[in-house]
């Protein structure tokens, strides 16, 4: 039995023999026909789009960069940015009341998600618009027939109001379910350490569990913007003087309809491109220390190296 595991641990010292990886790809034929294939269509439909005498580009080049068209642009940019602001502060506020143990907080944000996702935007957006139908003063005081505080004129609810308040709200309903999934994504025990700790709880969402909870919010949230540049164009439907509007107003004018859609389109395009980016990179800033993929490569280079060559420390 001694001379056996001498033997053994004999055998063990020495090294194995290196063996060559001479692991080679299949040609992948079925994505170089498909990549072809798709090329040419597009190469055939960019062709089509410019040959077609249908299509006036001299109209387009005219109007791409004219006056009315870049004010309309910068409409539609702070509708986009103050609402997404302002929908994502509404919807922090409605995930929390939906997180919290009080069954009012999370009954009257339940029903506020439930109605604005509910109904269309449209809907709201001409709701919004119409709000001095209903009240012709809009007056702010005690309820239930208490005194008055101050109060103003319904007509000061503009198209431009009138789409932030209907973009905003509804942004608002939609963002708070992407933050509480967020804030339910970050492990329990993180808050009962800072609760050991004495941390207050506003302490602990905004030093512990939101900074966490951001690389689960923030891929969501940039969708949302994106979105948001786009669905910004039903604001036209109230007359919001945003890039839509002004080029309906143009083309109601020259007749020249697909031409000014497609200058809108380009713009929309160009618009939704940089958010893009920028939505990279904040993704890339929030996911620093999450990002396992160099660790994980280099664990499997070192697997698939010879037993000679291996580091240290992944020997099983």
């Amino acid at each position: 039995m001694p001379a056996s595991s001498a033997g053994t641990s004999q055998v063990g010292d020495k090294q194995a023999p290196e063996l060559p990886l001479n692991a080679r790809r299949p040609p992948a034929w079925g994505r170089w026909i498909g990549g072809t294939a798709a090329g040419i269509f597009g190469v055939w439909v960019l062709y089509i789009l410019v040959v077609t005498p249908n299509i006036h580009w001299d109209v387009v080049a005219a109007y791409i960069a004219s006056g009315p068209i870049l004010e309309g642009l910068w409409i539609t940019i702070a509708l986009s940015v103050i609402s997404m602001a302002a929908g994502t502060v509404i919807g922090l506020v409605v995930a929390i009341m939906q997180l919290s143990r009080n069954p009012v907080l999370r009954i009257v944000a339940g029903g506020f998600s439930w109605f604005f996702r509910g109904t269309p935007l449209l809907v709201q957006l001409l709701f919004w618009f119409n709000l001095g139908v209903i009240f012709p003063r809009l007056e702010f005081g005690i309820p239930f027939g208490g005194p008055k505080l101050f109060g103003v004129e319904a007509s000061i609810i503009t198209p431009f109001i009138a789409g932030l308040l209907g973009l905003a709200i509804n942004e608002g309903a939609y963002m708070s379910q992407i933050i509480r999934a967020g804030i339910l994504s970050v492990d329990n025990g993180q808050r009962e350490a800072a609760e050991a700790m004495g941390m207050s709880r506003a302490g602990i969402m905004g030093r512990i569990i939101l900074p966490q909870a951001m690389r689960f919010i923030l891929p969501p949230t940039g969708n949302q913007f994106i979105s948001m540049l786009k669905t910004s164009s039903l604001v036209s439907i109230i007359a919001g003087s945003d890039l839509m509007t002004v080029v309906q107003r143009i083309y109601l004018g020259n007749f020249e309809v697909i031409s000014m859609l497609i200058v809108a389109s380009i713009w929309y395009l160009v618009l939704t491109s940089v958010a893009t980016v920028g939505q990279h990179f904040l993704e890339k800033k929030y996911s620093k220390g999450f990002d396992g993929r160099t660790s994980v490569r280099s664990k499997v280079l070192t697997n698939l190296a010879p037993i000679s060559r291996r580091k240290p420390g992944f020997d099983d």
